[in-house]
């Protein structure tokens, strides 16, 4: 019978000391967190006036590009004032999204130590099938994350900004609220992002097949636009944007999962 993989520091692990070495595993990837954090608090004016503000104007790269593309694909934010609503809003939003970009930030090694935590408890054919797992993980997440950044924020931000009821309402978010949205857009996309990563291990160990898959296909087009207009303001070419490549995943995991559910069935 295949065993895991050991090695000198594991062999003897009891499960205390597997608590312990979770918790340094956790606390690093907190320090990777803080730092990133801090860093990017430092640079307060760079951050938003290239990051965090970008969409909402007329300059930022989406506009530009579609703009140059085709007159019929060109379009541009309406002129919006942020307006803070209360008397921190501007430091702890500050705060908000220094913590939010550490995280994006240091994904890739936050789950680089996760994988370095369960990686000695798998069998030696798992440790093989996942390789480049980190890899494969922190470049979906981060695709996903710029995809919603640079694909869906500035469709969303048109739409909701250029709304209007009356002509006597003018629109002035408070920064809170837009960095709100500009969140909700960008981090679940990232999430939505590794469905194939998630299709593989659920195959992998049999609680799901590509036949599966095809059967409820239809079902899984229904619950993309939901997640969609969950995380999109209520405009349709938004919501497409989304499901689209989404979809594509889902098609895309179909494949991955008829591979892992192969060599499920040849254990």
């Amino acid at each position: 019978m295949e065993k895991p993989v050991t090695t000198e520091a594991n062999k003897e692990m009891s499960f205390l000391d597997h608590l312990e070495e979770l918790r340094w595993h956790l606390f690093r990837s907190l320090m990777a967190i803080v730092v990133i954090s801090t860093i990017v608090f430092l640079f307060k004016g760079f951050v938003f006036k290239n990051i965090i503000l970008a969409p909402k104007n007329s300059s930022f790269f989406t506009y530009q590009f579609l703009c140059g593309l085709s007159e019929t694909l060109c379009f541009s934010p309406p002129k919006f004032t942020i307006a803070p609503r209360e008397l921190g809003e501007q430091f702890f939003t500050h705060l908000k999204v220094s913590v939010w970009l550490g995280l994006i930030v240091a994904f890739p090694y936050i789950f680089w130590e996760f994988w370095r935590f369960i990686k000695p408890g798998l069998y030696e054919t798992e440790t093989k099938a996942a390789r480049g797992i980190v890899l494969s993980c922190s470049l979906l997440f981060l695709s996903g994350v710029l995809f919603g950044y640079y694909i869906i924020s500035p469709f969303a931000i048109t739409f909701l900004a250029g709304y209007s009821v009356d002509s006597q309402v003018v629109s002035s978010p408070s920064l809170s609220s837009y960095v709100n949205y500009l969140t909700v857009f960008t981090i679940p996309t990232g999430c939505l992002f590794e469905l194939p990563i998630v299709v593989y291990f659920l195959s992998r160990i049999g609680l799901l097949s590509p036949a599966v898959m095809k059967r409820y296909r239809k079902h899984a087009v229904i619950v993309i636009l939901i997640i969609a207009s969950i995380i999109t303001p209520p405009d349709i070419i938004t919501q497409v944007l989304v499901g689209i490549p989404v979809y594509f995943l889902y098609e895309l995991s179909i494949g991955v999962s008829r591979r892992a559910y192969a060599k499920y069935h040849k254990k």
